[in-house]
C-alpha cells in the first residue's frame, strides 16, 4: 500500500510540475485595481476551462496554466466590457495586464464560460458543475469540494470556520435546524448553484442594528428543469451475510415549484446506514432558539434521557433502522408563507461491549472493575414541526412555530461485573416536549424598531428503571443501606421517576437607530419555570409483588415529591457603534432572580439580584477577514433533580440524592476568534481561544462504600473554581487542482473531584491534530489523503494516564470509461498507551457502480463494507474518579448489490 501511495503522490508532484504560473492585474481604464474581477482559461483544443482566478484587492490575479498549451483568457467585470486574448502557454510563467473598459449598453453581456466562483456582496456563488468529475451522488460530494466549505464528521456544513444556520432549497427551509439531513439526502445532479449567505438574518428589519456576521446560510440553486416536477432517487438493495439477509430502501423524493415544495425521505435498511441518530434527534433545535440565550441566564431543565450506550460512528453489532420524513413549504399569498416537517425514526440496536474501569487513586480503596455487556436497544422517536410567516409589508412580520417531540425507548442489558457479578436492567422511557415559539416585529419609523420574542415549553418525562442482581453477596452491604428484602433469590429492584418542565420565556426588544453606524438596544425580559419531580424506589419480590423499602442511608427518604419554582425578571442595555474598522457592543443585564422548591412539608427559598455585563468587539481587516472577542459573565441554574432529597437510584452502582439548599453558579467565558477566507489564492484559516471559569460550581462528592465500586453522590455548591481552555485552529490552501488541510484543537480542564471525602485537583489533556492532502481532477482519479493523531493525558491527582491514537485514512474515487464510478475509503487505527499498543483496527470499505451516460435512469452499484471483517474497535473515556477503556464490537462484512432509479 505504501508503494501505491508514493506512486499517486509522484503522479500528483509531476502534474504540478508540468504547469506555468499566469498571472498580472485587472484595472479599470482610468488604472483603478477592479477586486472581484473573474479570470478563465479556456483550453482552445479542448474547449474546457482549465482554470480560473479572482483578483485581490490589488487587482491581482493568478492561474496555474499547462505547458505548451494554447488557451483563450477571458476577463470580465461587472458594468465593464469582457476583454478576451489568446495566448501561446510554452514552459516560462508568463504575466500580463488587462484594462477593462465601462460597458454602457443596456444588453445582457454574454459570458461563454461561466465562473466557478462569483462574489456579489456577502454571497458566494459557486457553480456546482465547475467542481464536478462525474463521482458524486450526494450534495455533501459537491461541498467538499468547495473551497471555505467543510462538511465535518457528523454532516454538518461549515463555511470558513462558522457552521450553518439553515439550510434553504430555491429559498424555502429544508429542514430546519439540521444541515445532516440536506448533505446526506439531496442528489447532485439537481444541484446548479450553491449560494452562501453571510451576515444572514430571517428579518430583515433588524439585519442592520445586530450583529449578523457569524449568521450563514445556504441556498440551493437547481438545475433548469428540476422544478414543477418530482426529482431524486429510489434505492433498493439486498445481500447475504453470515448472520442474516441483507436489505435496503431507500426512496428520496423532491418536488419544487414557485408556490411549494415537498421533500420526502426515506430508509429501511438492516446494515447500519443510520440515516437519524438518536443524537441527532435530541440535538435537533427545529430552528427554535431561547428568547433568554442572550441574557446571562442559564437554565438548565436538565435532562432524563436513557442512559443509552451510545453508537460508535453509526456502528454496532447489530443495526436495523427505518426512518421517514417529509418536509413542506408553500406561499398561499406573498405575505404568507407557511412551512413545517415531520421526522420519524425506528431503530432496533444490538451492542457487545468490555469495559475496564481503573479508579485513579488508592486511597480511595475502590477495586479495579471489568465488565462484559450485552445491550438491546429499541427506539422509536417522532418530530413535527409546523412554521408560519406572515409580512405584510416591510415594517411588520410575525412568525410563529410549533415544534412536538414524542418517543418511546427501551434498553435491556446483561452485565458481567468481576466486582457484582451478574445483573440484568432494562431501562424504559416515553417522553414528550411541545415548544411554541412567536415573534412580532415591528419599524415605527427608520430610527425606531420594536420586537417581542415568546417561547412556552411543556415536557414530560417518565423513565423508568429495574436492575436485577443475582450475586446478593456482592450487592448485601448496598441491600442493607436501602432497606430491601434480602429473604429473596436475588435483588430485583426498580424505580419510577416523573419529571414535568412548564416554562415561559418572554422578552420585549427596543432600538434606536442613532446613525448608520450606532444604535442602542434595550431589552425587558423574564423566565418563569416550573418543574415537579416524583419518583418511587422499590422492590420486586420472588412472589410477584411490591415491596416499599425505607433506606438507613437517607434517613428514611426513599420518595421524591418535588416542586421547583424559578423566576428571573431583567433589563439589558446594549450600544453598539462602527468605528473605521471596528465594530463595539458593550452591554449589560440587572436581573432578579427567585427561586422556591417544596419537598417534606418543607420549604427553601433564595432571591438575589446581580448585574451581568458582556462584551463584543469585531474587527473587519478585510472583506473575509475579521478577529471577533467575546466576553460573557453568566448566572448558572440547575433543575429539580438536583434539589430533590430522596434516594434515586441512577444506576445498580450509583446512587444519589439531592441538596435542596443549592444556590446558583457564576462563570466568565472569553473568546478570540479568527476568520480569513481569501479568494485569490484560496487560502482559508480559522483559529479560536476560548477560556471558562466557573465560581461555585455545583458539583457531586461521592462515597464509595469500602472495597466497592458503588457509590453515594449528592450534589454541593463547589468552593473550588473550575478552569477550562479550548484552542482550535485549521489552515486550508489550494494549488490548482490541490488541497491542502492542517488542523489542531487542544483542550483543558481543571476541576476538583470530592471522593471519600478527599479533595483533590483533576486535570485533562486532549490534544488532536489533522493532515489531509486532496486533489479536485475532472478526467483524473481523485484522492483524499488523511492522518489523525489524538492523545488523551488524564492527570488525576495520585495517578496520570495518556493514551493515543493515530489514523492514517484515504479515500480514492475513479470515473472509469464515463459509465464505471469507483469509490475505497480505508482507514486504519493504533490504539495504545505510553507503553504498547493495546488494538490496531481498520476499516476498509468499497463500492462499483454502472450507469451507461450520465443521464441514465438507472445505475448499478456492488458495495462492500468491512472488507477486512474487522470485529471490534476500541476507546478511552474518563470522569471524576476514573478512566475506562471500552472495546466495542462492530458489524461483520457486508457486501450488498443495489439498484438506484433516479426520477
Amino acid at each position: 500500500m505504501k508503494n501505491n501511495l508514493f506512486l499517486l503522490l509522484l503522479l500528483v508532484t509531476s502534474a504540478t510540475f508540468a504547469q506555468v504560473k499566469f498571472e498580472g492585474t485587472v484595472k479599470d481604464s482610468i488604472g483603478t485595481p477592479l477586486e472581484l474581477a473573474n479570470v478563465v482559461a479556456i483550453n482552445q483544443a479542448t474547449k474546457i476551462m482549465d482554470a480560473y482566478g479572482i483578483t485581490n484587492a490589488d487587482g491581482r490575479y493568478k492561474l496555474a496554466l499547462t505547458k505548451n498549451t494554447t488557451y483563450t483568457i477571458q476577463v470580465s467585470y461587472i458594468g465593464y466590457k469582457t476583454e478576451e486574448r489568446v495566448i501561446q502557454v510554452q514552459d516560462t510563467d508568463i504575466e500580463r495586464n488587462y484594462s477593462l473598459q465601462t460597458d454602457n449598453s443596456l444588453d445582457e453581456v454574454e459570458i461563454v464560460y461561466e465562473m466557478p466562483v462569483t462574489v456579489k456582496g456577502d454571497t458566494i456563488i459557486y457553480n456546482a458543475d465547475s467542481f464536478k468529475n462525474g463521482t458524486e451522488r450526494k450534495l455533501e460530494d459537491i461541498l467538499k469540494k468547495l473551497p471555505g466549505v467543510e462538511v465535518n464528521d457528523d454532516g454538518e456544513i461549515e463555511v470558513e470556520g462558522k457552521k450553518v444556520t439553515k439550510v434553504m432549497v430555491e429559498g424555502k427551509d429544508f429542514f430546519d435546524g439540521d444541515s445532516k439531513l440536506a448533505t446526506k439526502n439531496i442528489p447532485s445532479n439537481a444541484v446548479d448553484k450553491v449560494q452562501v449567505l453571510k451576515n444572514f438574518s430571517s428579518v430583515g428589519q433588524l439585519s442592520g442594528v445586530t450583529n449578523n456576521q457569524d449568521n450563514i446560510a445556504i441556498n440551493i440553486k437547481l438545475k433548469e428543469g428540476k422544478d414543477n416536477f418530482w426529482f431524486g432517487t429510489v434505492t433498493a438493495g439486498g445481500g447475504d451475510s453470515s448472520n442474516n439477509s441483507l436489505y435496503l430502501v431507500q426512496p428520496k423524493l423532491f418536488y419544487y415549484s414557485t408556490k411549494y415544495s415537498i421533500n420526502l425521505i426515506g430508509d429501511l435498511n438492516n446494515i447500519g446506514e443510520v440515516a437519524f441518530t438518536r443524537r441527532d434527534y435530541f440535538n435537533f433545535t427545529g430552528g427554535f432558539k431561547m428568547p433568554s440565550e442572550t441574557s446571562g441566564t442559564n437554565l438548565n431543565l436538565g435532562n432524563n434521557n436513557l442512559g443509552f450506550l451510545a453508537l460508535q460512528n453509526n456502528k454496532a453489532k447489530d443495526i436495523n433502522t427505518k426512518f421517514g420524513a417529509a418536509n413542506f413549504s408553500m406561499s398561499p399569498n406573498k405575505a404568507l408563507d407557511l412551512s413545517g416537517f415531520a421526522i420519524f425514526s425506528n431503530s432496533r440496536i444490538q451492542l457487545q461491549e468490555n469495559n475496564s474501569v481503573q479508579y485513579t487513586d488508592a486511597d480511595f480503596n475502590i477495586p479495579n472493575e471489568t465488565t462484559a455487556s450485552a445491550t438491546k436497544q429499541s427506539s422509536d422517536l417522532g418530530m413535527l414541526k409546523l412554521s408560519a410567516k406572515y409580512k405584510p409589508n416591510t415594517n411588520n412580520q410575525m412568525d410563529y412555530d410549533v415544534l412536538g417531540r414524542v418517543s418511546k425507548e427501551t434498553q435491556d442489558q446483561n452485565f458481567l461485573s468481576s466486582e457484582i457479578g451478574s445483573i440484568n436492567q432494562i431501562e424504559k422511557t416515553k417522553p414528550f416536549s411541545i415548544n411554541q415559539n412567536l415573534n412580532y416585529y415591528y419599524t415605527a419609523n427608520e430610527n425606531n424598531i420594536f420586537a417581542f420574542s415568546g417561547q412556552h415549553l411543556l415536557q414530560d418525562e417518565d423513565p423508568f428503571y429495574n436492575a436485577f442482581l443475582e450475586d446478593k453477596a456482592n450487592y448485601n452491604s448496598t441491600a442493607n443501606g436501602l432497606g430491601l428484602d434480602n429473604m429473596q433469590v436475588g435483588y430485583d429492584i426498580a424505580q419510577e421517576k416523573r419529571v414535568k418542565s412548564n416554562q415561559v420565556d418572554a422578552k420585549v426588544d427596543y432600538w434606536n437607530v442613532i446613525n448608520s453606524k450606532s444604535n442602542i438596544n434595550l431589552t425587558l425580559g423574564t423566565i418563569y419555570s416550573q418543574q415537579n419531580f416524583n419518583s418511587n424506589l422499590f422492590q420486586f419480590l420472588d412472589d410477584g409483588s411490591e415491596y416499599n423499602p425505607t433506606p438507613i442511608i437517607n434517613n428514611g427518604l426513599d420518595l421524591n415529591d418535588t416542586k421547583y419554582t424559578f423566576s428571573d425578571m431583567y433589563l439589558g442595555a446594549h450600544y453598539r457603534f462602527i468605528t473605521g474598522k471596528f465594530t463595539f457592543t458593550p452591554g449589560l443585564s440587572a436581573h432578579a432572580y427567585s427561586s422556591k422548591n417544596e419537598q417534606f412539608g418543607s420549604e427553601y427559598k433564595n432571591a438575589f439580584t446581580r448585574v451581568l455585563p458582556d462584551f463584543n468587539m469585531r474587527i473587519q481587516l478585510k472583506k473575509s477577514e475579521q478577529l471577533i472577542l467575546n466576553y460573557r459573565m453568566q448566572t448558572e441554574f440547575t433543575d429539580v433533580t438536583d434539589l430533590a432529597r430522596g434516594v434515586v437510584l441512577n444506576n445498580y452502582n450509583a446512587l444519589a440524592v439531592g441538596n435542596p439548599e443549592l444556590e446558583s453558579a457564576l462563570s466568565h467565558a472569553v473568546n478570540l476568534a479568527y476568520f480569513s477566507f481569501n479568494m485569490f489564492n484560496y487560502t482559508n484559516v480559522f483559529a479560536n481561544i476560548g477560556y471558562t471559569k466557573n465560581i461555585d460550581r455545583i458539583r457531586n462528592t461521592s462515597v464509595f462504600e469500602p472495597g466497592s465500586v458503588i457509590s453515594l453522590s449528592a450534589p454541593f455548591n463547589s468552593d473550588f473554581a473550575d478552569e477550562s481552555v479550548n484552542v482550535s485552529g485549521r489552515f486550508q490552501r489550494s494549488f490548482g487542482k490541490l488541497k491542502a488541510s492542517v488542523s489542531g484543537n487542544f483542550s483543558y480542564a481543571k476541576f476538583n473531584q470530592f471522593i471519600n471525602n478527599k479533595v483533590s485537583t483533576n486535570e485533562n489533556y486532549t490534544q488532536t491534530y489533522r493532515a489531509g492532502l486532496s486533489t479536485n481532477y475532472r478526467n483524473a482519479p481523485n484522492f483524499d489523503i488523511g492522518y489523525r493523531f489524538t492523545l488523551q493525558d488524564n492527570d488525576q491527582g495520585a495517578t496520570r494516564s495518556k493514551f493515543y491514537t493515530h489514523a492514517p485514512s484515504v479515500d480514492f474515487d475513479a470515473l472509469i470509461l464515463k459509465r464505471f464510478t469507483f469509490r475505497t475509503d480505508y482507514t486504519f487505527n493504533d490504539f495504545r498507551n505510553k507503553e504498547e499498543s493495546i488494538n490496531s483496527y481498520e476499516f476498509w470499505n468499497a463500492s462499483l457502480s454502472y450507469r451507461k451516460t450520465k443521464d441514465s435512469k438507472f445505475e448499478y452499484e456492488v458495495k462492500a463494507t468491512n472488507l477486512l471483517d474487522t470485529k471490534s474497535q476500541n476507546n478511552t473515556s474518563t470522569n471524576a474518579f476514573s478512566v475506562s477503556a471500552t472495546e466495542y464490537y462492530i458489524q461483520p462484512r457486508f457486501v450488498t448489490f443495489r439498484v438506484i432509479y433516479s426520477l
